[in-house]
């Protein structure tokens, strides 16, 4: 044997004498890298000129040139092609640059499958191609990169499964595949991944249920798997995950309850489970995240009440439970949270009074209640933060005053508490709230004036204080607020009348049915030049319909029903192309009815109540509907009634003779 073992380590010295002569030198020398750039920017179409200095130039070594990054040998380890609208494809010359260690094409108009290329690129530890178009299925081979902490891909139009070699690649840190079109499920070799800190996978058309080797990576601190369709529980391992801090699965079909388990996860600060089919109670060791900023369940099928300890979490300032079926009363420590922004918990069936420290504790931004049956007071000091822009509280059964603190919040853009059974009347001062952009006061119990006030609006745009006991004349400056495009003051107990002259620069809606309005209807409502809808219907209105109405430009609907109209209608009625809707029903107009296109159509319960009216739809103007005046002023109608009388004179006369000779 021992005269054997000499020619054995021959053997092998041959063979690995060949094998290094047959290898690439480690690195690529600068003339060759150079060259590999070069041929690099040949096969991209560069339309913004970003790689222009890219040439041959002794006064400018290729570690100069744009994007590319050296070490302090002058070996190449980092491209940054992000951002320059670049496409064409990717030369194989990139792997001459053996060292790269950083690549990143991102945001670019790159096509096609990502070039397979890039997978013999072994020294990779950061490499970004998101925010492209490459289709196809993602490559294998990336499994075998070693070194690779950071893979993005997200933003592109991939197809397939999501790439199971993946799981290999057990340095990654970082793995984006958000946005793309994958298909089927998670892979379970994905559990290799024991060093990964951030997981997107939102955005795909990823299916089955959530496996059981997603919650063994023990390292995520980041897990963003919504908008895909994943069905099934949330299982009770995401105890497992016990660095989690942001964990969001949105918009998919997840059923069950929240596991309690969740709240063994006390590093997380962000919860998004909304638009799934989640059933259950919210569990109340929630309130042991003491992390927590932003809480968003909404949009599921969770039960029962809001419990107590949700207001726990001291840093909480997102709280979404809306659209779901909770009942009972809101948590009034939610009113004392010091940091709560925004809480929307509207379409449930809470009741109760919301809690009357809301507001004045925390930086309130955003509230929306709306669609419960909540009672009580609106709180006093809902805007004492000094941040409230959106203050929703519609269809409920609030009581009381408006709060006269509002008249002072600032920031304030939307305000809406119609349909519920406020009282009082409407505070002055809201005209002056430089931001205010809906007002909508309507279907309450309000009574008194319309503050005149409101006219020093800037901002203004919708305006609603219908089905209210507003007893007001209408403030002559209220259509000129410049941005308003909405009035809305029907059903109230509004008199006088529209104001002559009027400057109404943004209206398309004006509905002012439903009142004790009086007088003409002013010719000047036709330099109102974008209004699309009139509605002064059941009102005390008289005089006769100006001319000028009929030609507005954008009028689609037009309601002047049940008022004392008189006269006849304008002979230009109708010929305006955008009148889509027309009903001057119960007036007392009179006259033949125009034979312009509507009305050649309209439905005649649209003119009805008008004796005096004849033609078209009507019964046509003749016998006792057509006495009307010639332009001389002869009445055809007195003719015809004598010729009548004379001829019916002559038949009974000439019966009578005949009776007296038969006789």
């Amino acid at each position: 044997m021992g005269t054997k073992m000499p020619f054995f380590f021959l053997y092998l010295l041959s063979l690995y004498t060949l094998h290094r002569h047959a290898l690439p030198t480690n690195a690529a020398t600068a003339p060759d890298e150079t060259a590999a750039l070069l041929a690099i920017k040949s096969s991209l179409i560069d339309p913004l000129g970003a790689l222009q200095n890219w040439k041959s130039n002794p006064g400018m070594p290729h570690c100069n040139w744009t994007g590319v990054q050296c070490d302090t040998k002058g070996t190449v380890i980092g491209l940054n092609l992000s951002n320059y609208n670049l496409s064409g494809t990717i030369s194989d010359d990139i792997l001459l640059l053996s060292n790269l260690s950083s690549l990143k094409i991102c945001s670019n108009a790159f096509s096609d499958t990502l070039p397979a290329a890039l997978t013999g690129l072994t020294s990779l530890k950061f490499l970004d191609v998101s925010v492209n178009n490459f289709d196809g299925r993602f490559p294998v081979g990336f499994g075998s990169f070693l070194q690779l902490t950071y893979l993005n891909a997200s933003a592109n139009s991939f197809e397939g499964p999501l790439p199971a070699d993946i799981g290999s690649a057990n340095a990654l840190e970082i793995l984006d595949f958000r946005g793309c079109f994958f298909t089927g499920s998670i892979p379970a070799s994905y559990r290799g991944l024991q060093k990964l800190k951030f997981l997107g996978l939102s955005g795909n058309k990823l299916t089955g249920t959530l496996p059981k080797e997603l919650f063994e990576l023990s390292s995520l601190e980041k897990l963003i798997i919504g908008y895909n369709e994943f069905e099934g529980p949330i299982p009770a391992d995401i105890a497992n995950l016990t660095k989690l801090q942001y964990l969001d699965m949105v918009v998919g079909n997840l059923n069950g309850p929240i596991p309690p388990e969740i709240g063994q996860l006390k590093m997380l600060n962000t919860i998004f489970l909304y638009k799934n089919s989640l059933g259950g109670e919210i569990p109340k060791e929630i309130g042991n995240l003491s992390s927590l900023v932003m809480l968003d369940l909404s949009d599921n099928m969770i039960t029962g009440v809001i419990p107590p300890e949700i207001a726990l979490p001291s840093n909480l300032q997102w709280l979404n439970l809306m659209s779901n079926r909770l009942k009972g009363t809101v948590p009034n420590g939610i009113g004392d949270l010091p940091q709560l922004e925004v809480l929307l918990l509207w379409n449930n069936s809470l009741t109760g009074p919301l809690p009357a420290s809301l507001g004045k504790n925390s930086p309130l931004q955003w509230l929306d209640v709306s669609t419960n049956a909540l009672s009580g007071e609106i709180p006093a000091g809902l805007c004492e933060g000094g941040n409230l822009t959106k203050l929703i509280l519609f269809s409920n059964a609030f009581t009381g005053p408006i709060p006269v603190g509002l008249t002072t919040c600032m920031p304030l853009v939307r305000m809406r508490m119609h349909n519920n059974q406020l009282n009082g009347t409407v505070p002055g001062d809201f005209g002056k709230l430089p931001r205010l952009q809906r007002l909508e006061l309507a279907g309450n119990e309000l009574t008194g004036e319309i503050p005149d006030d409101i006219c020093l609006s800037t901002s203004l745009s919708f305006i609603d204080l219908s089905h209210n006991q507003l007893q007001s004349r209408l403030p002559s400056c209220i259509l000129s607020i410049p941005s308003l495009q909405s009035f809305m003051a029907a059903d109230n107990e509004l008199t006088g009348g529209i104001p002559g002259e009027l400057d109404c620069p943004s209206v398309s809606t004006l509905d002012l049915s439903n009142n004790r309005l009086e007088g003409t209807i002013p010719s000047s409502l036709a330099s109102c030049a974008r209004l699309v809808s009139l509605s002064l219907r059941n009102n005390h209105f008289n005089g006769s319909i100006p001319p000028s109405i009929a030609m507005m430009p954008t009028l689609s609907i037009l309601d002047l029903s049940n008022n004392f109209l008189t006269g006849s209608i304008p002979s230009n009625f109708g010929s305006s192309p955008a009148l889509e809707i027309l009903n001057l029903a119960y007036n007392n107009l009179s006259g033949p009815v125009p034979s312009t296109s509507l009305l050649r159509t309209i439905n005649p319960d649209d003119l009805a109540g008008n004796p005096g009216l004849c033609g078209g739809v009507l019964p046509p103007c003749s016998g006792a509907t057509g006495m009307l005046e010639s332009p001389s002023g002869f009445r055809w109608a007195d003719v015809r009634l004598v010729a009548a009388g004379w001829a019916i004179g002559f038949v009974i006369g000439f019966v009578i003779g005949i009776f007296k000779e038969i006789i």
